[in-house]
């Protein structure tokens, strides 16, 4: 069962390429190690920008979840607090865990489908600086662990296509208010 749910998950991570507006830069990669950025505008004001975080069911991309529905995913900020997702079953599967949030930033342990069985480490670090008044989202996953660094593309793929839909979803905020 879990060689099937790695290619299922490695599979899913691919299609992500495909659909994903945003690029990140791969800041470093080596055979068991890579980093990631992300960094973009957004309209919404910097108090705002926590709570948009925490509106996964909003923005992430239902494909990229076990259940094809992104209205079961939840994410709890405060420390410990979980990244879950409610199972048919009424179980809820753990996808993250928050390891800290002060204001502009938030920690999350997040070692999202394949990297569940691989990484040693999988912690995305969010940020909102203002930059020359405007508010700057900024991702930086950090992931460690034995082969894990030819995954890089295809979750560069997936995790970029999570942050435009985040940061498209902070713009429809500001635009609402």
């Amino acid at each position: 069962m879990r060689p099937l749910m790695l290619v299922l998950a490695l599979a899913l991570a691919l299609s992500g390429l495909m659909t994903s507006p945003v690029a990140a830069e791969i800041v470093s990669r080596s055979e068991n190690a890579f980093t990631l950025r992300f960094e973009d505008q957004t309209r919404l004001g910097p108090a705002g920008v926590a709570r948009a975080f925490s509106e996964v069911n909003l923005w992430w991309d239902p494909a990229h979840s076990y259940t094809g529905n992104a209205a079961n995913l939840s994410l709890d900020l405060t420390p410990g607090g979980c990244w879950c997702e409610a199972m048919p079953d009424g179980t809820r599967f753990d996808h993250g865990r928050v390891l800290s949030e002060v204001y502009g930033e938030i920690r999350v342990h997040a070692p999202f489908g394949p990297l569940r069985s691989m990484a040693t480490r999988a912690d995305l670090i969010v940020t909102w600086p203002l930059v020359d008044g405007v508010v700057t989202p900024t991702w930086t996953f950090i992931v460690e662990g034995p082969g894990v660094g030819a995954l890089a593309e295809p979750v560069d793929g997936v995790i970029g296509g999570g942050f435009a839909r985040w940061i498209a979803h902070m713009d429809t905020r500001a635009a609402a208010r």
